[in-house]
């Protein structure tokens, strides 16, 4: 059987500062951090997209000149461009945050944090490049 607590009379109350709903817009790098979160549902949406493309173009050509009937609504457009920037600021902040989460070190010394961003906006901008040649037809 619990045991009932004692009532103290002149319990005291611990002092508990209210916190706004909006602390996260005082600062920059509040915002970016709150942005980048939220930029996480439009990465979501821009993957559940891509899984509908490919499975309209795996149906066959009517399921594929459907999904592109769909896909040239105006409002479909305009989330995906919402949706690209969003994905543009997360690869960016997360390239940018990508030097303070990894230590690499090379012949004994730190690799700069500058050459790691670097690193990986080369990648990126490789990546997008060979990319852009099989889409293209190259």
């Amino acid at each position: 059987m619990s045991e009932v607590p004692i009532y103290k009379e002149f319990h005291p109350r611990w002092y508990r500062r209210r916190v706004s709903t909006w602390w996260w817009m005082k600062r920059g790098a509040y915002l970016a951090f709150i942005t980048r979160e939220v930029s996480s549902a439009f990465i979501a949406w821009f993957i559940v997209f891509t899984l509908m493309q490919v499975s309209a173009l795996r149906q066959g050509e009517e399921a594929w000149v459907a999904f592109l009937a769909w896909a040239r609504h105006p409002l479909v457009v305009i989330l995906n461009v919402v949706c690209f920037f969003f994905v543009v600021f997360h690869a960016v902040t997360w390239f940018n945050l990508a030097p303070k989460a990894m230590v690499i070190r090379f012949r004994g010394q730190r690799v700069r944090p500058m050459w790691i961003a670097l690193a990986n906006y080369g990648a990126w901008v490789v990546v997008s490049v060979v990319l852009a040649w099989f889409i293209l037809g190259g």
